[in-house]
């Protein structure tokens, strides 16, 4: 009798390591699935967005934005139900809380939290239909959005924020020996002018990469679209007197393989907002003051001479 136990349990511990077995192997199998199904999302993606990220004409690029990004997360959606995945797009903040679970420090947290928000806001108008930049514009295969230019509080301060993204920065998957990192190569140089009603130069600013600058949103989000950065310019109220503004923003962006393109962004406001300035009598903070040719300062002398 004992005999016959014996070889009862061999067998149970044979069975149990084939169904084991299988279940890693089923496992590696559905995971390669995923990781399959994801990439030729990815691809079909980056196949269609060079025309969005090229097409000259503002008018059909706006009217197809809608249907280019619900294109995009129906597969998205499609993909997390197939494979169980997280449709609440919530994974980073669920790692952070893990690690403060665990007891890790982590001083940057709240930060981290913020860069997450930042980047969801995004795409969510993306993923509902509701991205509709306030001006765009392609130079070089790369195309600029002012998302959005509201007078918002800053520490206590009203200021003029402009919301950008950008498409089709280039962009390098390094491995250093512990972790992949995404590294996107976009450089910023930025000038505003300001100027009254009849083109006389009032006053300047300059800067260079944007506030809370996210060059890869897939980091906090990985169903975000692809190859995007995102970031914004916090400026201070506008004297009173300034009728125009010009912004031009240059973006330095190089390639793996050693090329750089550099594309530049002229936005002209005509006729600038009453909230963006500043009462009358007000002064401008942190203005100074510098020589400037005449007819530099003031067309219409040079007209004449």
């Amino acid at each position: 009798m004992k005999r016959y136990f014996g070889v009862i349990v061999i067998v149970a511990g044979v069975l149990l390591g084939a169904v084991m077995s299988y279940r890693s192997a089923s496992g590696r199998a559905l995971e390669a699935q995923r990781e399959a199904d994801q990439q030729r999302i990815h691809a079909e993606y980056l196949e269609r967005v060079g025309w969005m990220r090229s097409n000259p004409d503002e008018a059909s690029y706006r009217d197809e934005l809608k249907p280019f990004f619900k294109n995009y997360f129906e597969q998205v959606d499609d993909h997390l139900t197939r494979f169980q995945g997280n449709t609440k797009f919530d994974d980073y903040l669920l790692e952070l809380e893990q690690r403060e679970e665990r007891g890790a420090k982590d001083d940057r947290a709240n930060d981290r939290k913020a860069f997450y928000e930042y980047a969801r806001k995004t795409f969510d108008s993306m993923r509902e239909g509701r991205y509709r930049p306030v001006w765009t514009a392609t130079d070089k295969g790369m195309r600029l959005d002012l998302i959005s230019s509201d007078v918002v509080m800053v520490l206590g301060k009203p200021q003029i924020r402009l919301q950008l993204a950008v498409w089709g920065a280039q962009r390098t998957l390094k491995d250093d020996g512990k972790v992949l990192k995404m590294v996107t190569s976009a450089a910023f140089d930025t000038v505003w002018k300001l100027t009254d009603a009849k083109g006389k130069l009032l006053g300047e600013m300059r800067g260079a990469d944007p506030s809370m600058k996210i060059d890869h949103p897939e980091r906090f989000i990985k169903a975000f679209p692809p190859q995007m950065v995102l970031g914004h310019y916090d400026l201070d109220l506008l004297p009173n007197e300034v009728s125009k503004m010009e912004m031009t923003i240059n973006l330095t962006s190089s390639a793996a393989s050693g090329g750089t393109a550099t594309s530049t962004y002229v936005w002209k406001v005509d006729e600038v907002p009453s909230d963006w300035k500043l009462g009358a009598g007000e002064s401008w903070e942190g203005a100074t003051q510098e020589e400037r040719p005449e007819e530099e300062i003031d067309p219409s002398k040079a007209a004449r001479d």
